[in-house]
């Protein structure tokens, strides 16, 4: 049974993007080459490495153990290209970065364009995911450094503050309701209609959870990708909305939210800061 390193990682992102199709094209493979080798994959296992589903495909037991072997090949290669960086010329390398809403609205305004100018040989693919989901992620080695909520359960990381992450209601400067408040709690807005993220996004679905716990509902007039697109909207007097404090425009008005849950301290978070590659230890280092 031999699996070479471009099965492997065809294989790898299938299984994380829970779609054949969208890890063919991460992985520069036409549909037909790539459904072609992931079936000779099985032929040569004897056995089915995905379950495919109306909505996707997920691993079997088989599969899961796959990603697990082929988690650690990776890894193995990357350090490998980090070791040899000194010596080798035009060998890039890539580090895997997940962060909730907050801390990827954080790192685009200004840390990560600059880590990129000052290290042109170190790709990073950011990929925003909600806290539970990042915490998962890094213990299992799928992403190298991850950016939390702690209240996702890091102890068994290792920890860096990174920043504390305020959110905020925000509402058109003409809008009736807001003046003067300087703090107001997700109760008293209940009945508001918002603007909300798009179905799936990991702020929303917190937000929507908070809701669900007081025993309300959001009136979600309009859903839409990104939060410059919230604020957009907002200002122009389509409903309120919650944001974090470092998202909000100025053509906006914004109001403190009081709820515990609304203040969060984010921490960078690796299985071991000092076993990373080398690439990897300068983004965290430019992190923090």
């Amino acid at each position: 049974m031999r699996f070479d390193l471009i099965d492997l990682r065809l294989f790898l992102l299938v299984a994380e993007r829970g779609s054949i199709t969208h890890g063919a094209e991460l992985a520069g493979l036409a549909l037909a080459s790539a459904s072609a080798r992931i079936k000779g994959m099985e032929e040569r296992l004897g056995a089915p490495l995905l379950e495919r589903r109306r909505r996707g495909v997920v691993p079997t037991a088989a599969g899961q153990a796959l990603v697990h072997h082929a988690r650690a090949v990776q890894n193995q290669i990357e350090a490998m290209a980090g070791d040899l960086a000194a010596y080798a010329t035009g060998l890039r390398a890539r580090v895997r970065l997940m962060a909730n809403t907050a801390a990827t609205n954080e790192l685009l305004r200004g840390i990560l364009p600059a880590f990129l100018v000052a290290n042109p040989r170190i790709d990073v693919d950011l990929d925003e995911r909600p806290s539970h989901e990042i915490a998962e992620a890094v213990a299992s080695g799928a992403a190298d450094l991850g950016i939390a909520a702690t209240w996702a359960g890091l102890s068994h990381l290792e920890q860096k503050p990174f920043f504390i992450d305020r959110l905020v209601v925000i509402a058109a400067r003409n809008r009736p309701g807001l003046e003067g408040l300087r703090r107001i709690s997700l109760t008293d807005i209940l009945g508001e209609s918002f603007v909300g993220l798009s179905t799936g996004h990991a702020l929303q679905e917190h937000i929507t959870r908070q809701a669900a716990r007081l025993g309300g509902h959001l009136h979600v007039r309009i859903r839409v990708p990104g939060l410059d697109n919230v604020c957009r909207l907002v200002a122009q007097g389509a409903g309120i909305a919650i944001v974090p404090a470092s998202a909000a425009r100025r053509t906006v008005r914004s109001v403190r939210l009081t709820d515990d849950w609304a203040t969060r301290q984010l921490n960078l978070c690796a299985r071991r800061f000092d076993e990373l590659a080398p690439q990897a230890k300068l983004l965290a280092a430019a992190l923090v």
